[in-house]
C-alpha cells in the first residue's frame, strides 16, 4: 500500500489533531508512548488497509459517524470575533440602499484589524479584507479618516476591484488568505457584484448554491465572511424576510444582521442579529454626527453566557504557566482533578467543552486512542495563540 495512503487512513481513526507537532511528557516520571505513535486503523496487515480503500471508492459508499464515534470525537471551535456578536461562519449584513451599512462595515474592520473593543463588546484581533465594491480609494479614505482619524491599521487591506464568483473570485481570495495566514474576517460589500451572471441567477437553488459555495470557503479557512446586501421594498412580520432574493439566502447562511430605521433621515437605526450559533439580539444605534461612526445605545437583550462548568473550572486551577502540561489517562484525569466523575463521563464532558477550554481558560485539550488505552492531553496556551 502507498505510504501516502496508509498516512491519510491513519488520519481518518484519528480524532484530534490540535496543536501536533510538539513532544510532552506525563506529569510523573513514568514514560509513555510517543503521543502519535502506534495508532492502527483496520488491523495489522496491509490487506485490511487495501480493503477500507476500496469501501471507501465504491460509488456507493456513505460516509457515516456513530453515536460513540461522535462522543469520542473532539470539535474544536474558534473564538467569536467579537463576543456574543460575531462568530466564525458566513453571515449576510443587510439594509436598504444608503442607510449606513458601509460605514458599520468600515467600523467593524477597523476594530477586528486592532483589536479593540467595539460597543463594550471584547474584539479578537486579525487581518480583514474588505471588499468595497461600491466605493472608491478617495471615498473610503475620507471616510475613514473621518471615523477614526490618523489611527491607521496595517492589517487592515480594501480592495475596489474583484472578481466574480466562478471567474477568478475563489482563487483571489484563496491567495490572500496564503499570503495573510491570520486573517479572520473578509466582507465582500455587495454580493450582488460578486454574483455569478446567469438567468436563473434569483432562483432558490442558484441563491442557496452561491451562499454555501461562500460559506464552503468560510469554513475551510476557519474564517468570519460577511456579505453586505440589500432588503427589497416590502415590509414583513419576520424582518428576515426583506432580505432580497429567495429565502435561499439565509438558508445556507450561518446567520444575518439586519440594519432599519424607522426614517431615512434619522441618525438612529435598529441592528437585529439571528443565527444558528448564537442568541436573537436587537441593539439600538445611533449615530455620531461628527465621526459618521455608529455609537451603542441600548441592547433588548442581555448578552448571554454560559454558565460556570465545575471541570472546566478545576483543570484551570491546575494547568497553568506554572504547570503548562499534562498527560495521562482519563483515570488518572479524574484523580487529579479531584471530581467524582467516572473516566468515561469525564472524557465525554471534556471533548464536548474543548473549545470552550481553550477560548476561555486558554487551555488545549487532546484525546488519543493509543494500544494501551486512551491518552488525555491537556497544555497551556498563551493568550494570542488562541
Amino acid at each position: 500500500m502507498n505510504e501516502i495512503y496508509r498516512k491519510e487512513m491513519t488520519a481518518l481513526d484519528t480524532p484530534i489533531a490540535v496543536g501536533e507537532g510538539q513532544s510532552y511528557k506525563k506529569h510523573s516520571s513514568e514514560s509513555i508512548p510517543d503521543w502519535g505513535s502506534e495508532v492502527k486503523s483496520f488491523g495489522e496487515s496491509l490487506d485490511d488497509w487495501d480493503k477500507e480503500m476500496l469501501r471507501i471508492s465504491n460509488p456507493g459508499y456513505l460516509k457515516t459517524v456513530s453515536m460513540t464515534e461522535l462522543y469520542e470525537t473532539v470539535y474544536m471551535s474558534k473564538p467569536p470575533l467579537i463576543d456574543g456578536l460575531l462568530n466564525t461562519g458566513t453571515y449576510l449584513f443587510v439594509g436598504a440602499p444608503k442607510l449606513g451599512k458601509s460605514f458599520l462595515m468600515e467600523q467593524l474592520a477597523y476594530h477586528i484589524s486592532t483589536g479593540t473593543p467595539l460597543w463594550g463588546y471584547q474584539v479578537r484581533k486579525g487581518t480583514v479584507l474588505y471588499l468595497a465594491l461600491e466605493d472608491d480609494y478617495r471615498r473610503l479614505q475620507k471616510r475613514l479618516y473621518r471615523m477614526v482619524g490618523s489611527d491607521g491599521s496595517d492589517n487592515l487591506f480594501f480592495s475596489v476591484d474583484a472578481n466574480k464568483l466562478g471567474d477568478g473570485l475563489d482563487e483571489q481570495l484563496a491567495r490572500f488568505m496564503r499570503e495573510h495566514p491570520d486573517t479572520n474576517l473578509i466582507i465582500i460589500d455587495t454580493l450582488q457584484k460578486v454574483r455569478e451572471v446567469g438567468g436563473d441567477s434569483y432562483s432558490y437553488a442558484n441563491d442557496y448554491q452561491i451562499i454555501a459555495r461562500l460559506k464552503s470557503f468560510a469554513d475551510a479557512n476557519g474564517i468570519c465572511l460577511l456579505l453586505v446586501h440589500h432588503t427589497r421594498k416590502q415590509n414583513a412580520d419576520d424582518k428576515f424576510d426583506m432580505i432580497s432574493g429567495t429565502n435561499g439566502l439565509l438558508g445556507a447562511a450561518d446567520g444575518a444582521f439586519l440594519l432599519t430605521k424607522e426614517k431615512r433621515t434619522s441618525n438612529t437605526a435598529v441592528l437585529e442579529v439571528s443565527g444558528r450559533d448564537q442568541q436573537d439580539m436587537k441593539l439600538h444605534l445611533v449615530r455620531n454626527e461628527e465621526t459618521l461612526a455608529w455609537e451603542l445605545e441600548r441592547t433588548e437583550t442581555e448578552l448571554w453566557k454560559a454558565p460556570p462548568e465545575p471541570v472546566l473550572e478545576e483543570v484551570a486551577k491546575r494547568i497553568t504557566a506554572d504547570m503548562p502540561k499534562w498527560v495521562g489517562s482519563p483515570t488518572e484525569l479524574a484523580a487529579f482533578l479531584g471530581v467524582d466523575l467516572k473516566a468515561n463521563a469525564l472524557s465525554l464532558k471534556l471533548n464536548v467543552n474543548a473549545g470552550r477550554l481553550l477560548n476561555e481558560y486558554g487551555i488545549r485539550y487532546e484525546s488519543k486512542r493509543l494500544h494501551d488505552g486512551r491518552r488525555i492531553r491537556l497544555s497551556y496556551a498563551k493568550r494570542d495563540d488562541v
